[in-house]
């Protein structure tokens, strides 16, 4: 299958199955002399990963990290890293029912008629457990990020109705949705739990931020960071949409209004505001960096559905089992992963693009 790869000079290649032996990643193109070890990646995976709470999948998995090569005495060596998490809590028992059904908002019809055959347990590698190898590789980026002093902050904007009504970034990891405002974080929280008890899902909108970029980041024409972002975003299952800058509100303004005037902030060319988004041409201008993603409901839900059998034949669907209510509070380290990845492809693609 390709489409597995992502990245130019660091690239990543992502395998296996959400009920598979195991799951990873390969990672070419890694600096040598990268201090890396095991529990850094770890700290990552523990943020993407099911059973934390209430609104979460129950599915039980450490997600223990294993780096099989890349890596000699704590330092990257400069040859492909490879990373795998074995998968533990497996449980294909309650896939075997409808495995001839196309489930609604799955991918169970589109890779049957791609290719023929499909892995139905628990959507085989269209399923979200693919990101464990993302969220690995993210890490390993934000490790190359970190040696330029960039940032990247992911939370949830809103759930449902719910939006945040202000940004307080040290609240976001102290509540189960990952929200920046602690009130509007108790409103989503029940909201998501209404939801769950009626058997159904709901979703959102995940806002990422990005401190400490340097201008000059991004190709020109088909290459551009932004272009390269939205594809990042987009190409995780549960994203249908995606906002930079000031998004889809540029409709509304003039030119005037839309225009970041720039000026001389003490010897540094900064803007007045930031409706780009921190990008001008394809190419960071050296402001913050902001996107958000709109997440759709997580599409296995409990209420009877109506569907087609394999053959066309009209039928129903129930569909039971460990499913997050909302997918937003654990897309949030993937989304961050994916910026990581594209910063870092970028950032080492801009040191070939000028010998001084």
């Amino acid at each position: 299958m390709v489409g597995n790869s992502f990245g130019e000079v660091f690239r990543i290649t992502t395998w296996g199955e959400s009920h598979g032996k195991a799951i990873g990643v390969i990672i070419d193109g890694c600096p040598a002399g990268l201090h890396l070890d095991k529990g850094y990646i770890q700290k990552e995976l523990d943020r993407r990963r099911t059973g934390q709470s209430e609104v979460t999948s129950p599915r039980k998995e450490s997600d223990k990290v294993e780096i099989l090569s890349g890596v000699f005495e704590g330092k990257t060596t400069g040859t492909p890293l490879s990373l795998m998490v074995e998968n533990k809590d497996i449980d294909s028992s309650g896939y075997e029912r409808f495995k001839d059904l196309f489930r609604p908002g799955h991918a169970d019809y589109t890779y049957q008629t791609k290719y023929g055959i499909r892995d139905f347990r628990g959507g085989g590698r269209s399923s979200a457990r693919e990101t464990v190898g993302r969220v690995a590789a993210g890490a390993v980026a934000k490790k190359v990020l970190g040696l330029e002093n960039i940032k990247i902050m992911g939370y949830t904007l809103q759930i449902g109705s719910i939006k945040a009504k202000k940004i307080d970034l040290s609240e976001t990891e102290k509540n189960e949705v990952r929200c920046p405002d602690r009130d509007a974080g108790k409103e989503m929280i029940k909201r998501i739990l209404e939801v769950k008890r009626s058997g159904d899902s709901i979703g959102g909108i995940v806002e990422l931020i990005v401190t400490g970029v340097i201008p000059g980041l991004g190709e020109p024409v088909f290459d551009k960071l932004d272009g390269d972002i939205a594809r990042a975003m987009l190409s995780i299952g549960a994203v249908k949409g995606i906002e930079i800058g000031a998004g889809f509100d540029v409709a509304t303004f003039l030119g005037s209004q839309n225009n970041d005037e720039f000026y001389n902030n003490k010897g540094t060319i900064a803007t007045r505001t930031n409706n780009s988004g921190g990008i001008l041409g394809g190419i960071s201008t050296g402001e913050e960096i902001k996107i958000r993603i709109a997440v759709k409901p997580t599409p296995s839900i409990s209420k009877t559905q109506k569907t087609v059998n394999i053959t066309g034949e009209d039928s129903t669907i129930v569909i039971h089992g460990r499913h997050d209510p909302c997918i937003c509070p654990r897309i949030i380290p993937v989304a961050e992963a994916m910026m990581a990845l594209v910063l870092t492809d970028h950032l080492l693609r801009n040191k070939l693009a000028r010998i001084s």
